[in-house]
């Protein structure tokens, strides 16, 4: 198989799925009769999205950006707080249970908490929400990587008088970079799903998961499907932005190859 014709299939396949789900869904509802309440049409659901559409990007915005400032900050912190345990031995043991604890914090049991803390007006307690979300496989991500540099660089390092932020830059860093790029790739799902999660409980409205909410409970089921299309929309455009960030950087990487070795006959 041609690369050319990988390429295609790798983008025509995804789709021609799509559309026999799409085409088997419609034929339930309209052919078998699923009630509407139970399973919307896709013809419905394209519908109140048009009708709704301001209102799907407004949501889509705020709770994008709740996501995505929750996986910036928890980002940051998981590689701060990686780099602090691969150095020191003391910080490694006490971050442990720390992280095993957020690791197993429901969702549904902290969005009301934060929410009463920081009001009914702010979007703070979400964007919390996301960070701790996406703060725990960045660090545990993180902190692999960093154990992956072998005894004989680091002696090495120090053999040329490097000092930390050297080694930290020159060898640590760009030998955790899979590691710290996939940590980023898999907490930018979860942050998003954290952000819709939260907007369940309290809070300020205007995100997807409040109008998902508030359609389904008012019998909306056709429009509360139009946010939750939206919904996946965005954790979507999350997966594929940090996956092609992922890709560029991996692309830079500079690679080495062996020598060819030529063997001569006697003469």
């Amino acid at each position: 198989m041609s690369p050319r014709t990988e390429t295609t299939l790798r983008i025509v396949a995804p789709i021609a799925v799509g559309l026999i789900v799409l085409g088997f869904w419609q034929f339930l509802v309209s052919v078998v009769g699923v009630s509407d309440y139970l399973l919307p049409s896709p013809a419905s659901i394209v519908e109140e999205l048009i009708a709704y559409w301001p209102s799907v990007v407004q949501a889509t915005l705020l709770t994008g950006t709740n996501a995505l400032l929750g996986l910036i900050v928890g980002s940051i912190f998981g590689i701060a707080v990686a780099a602090l345990a691969a150095r020191w031995r003391p910080i490694d043991q006490m971050s442990a249970p720390v992280v095993a604890s957020l690791a197993v914090i429901p969702i549904v049991a902290l969005a009301p908490v934060l929410n009463s803390m920081f009001g009914a007006d702010s979007q703070f307690g979400r964007q919390a929400i996301a960070a701790l979300a996406s703060f725990v496989p960045v660090f545990i991500n993180t902190l692999r990587g960093f154990r992956q540099t072998t005894p004989v660089h680091r002696d090495l390092m120090k053999a040329y008088a490097a000092t930390s932020g050297q080694v930290l830059r020159t060898l640590t860093l760009p030998t955790a970079r899979p590691f710290i790029l996939t940590g980023i790739r898999i907490a930018s799902s979860l942050a998003v799903i954290s952000a819709l999660v939260a907007e369940y409980f309290g809070g300020p409205r205007g995100g997807l998961g409040g109008l998902i909410s508030t359609s389904a409970a008012s019998s909306a089921y056709a429009r509360a499907w139009a946010y939750v299309v939206a919904s996946i929309a965005l954790g979507l455009l999350f997966y594929l932005a940090t996956l092609g960030l992922e890709r560029l950087l991996q692309r830079r990487v500079p690679t080495t190859t062996a020598p060819n070795r030529t063997t001569k006959g006697p003469t």
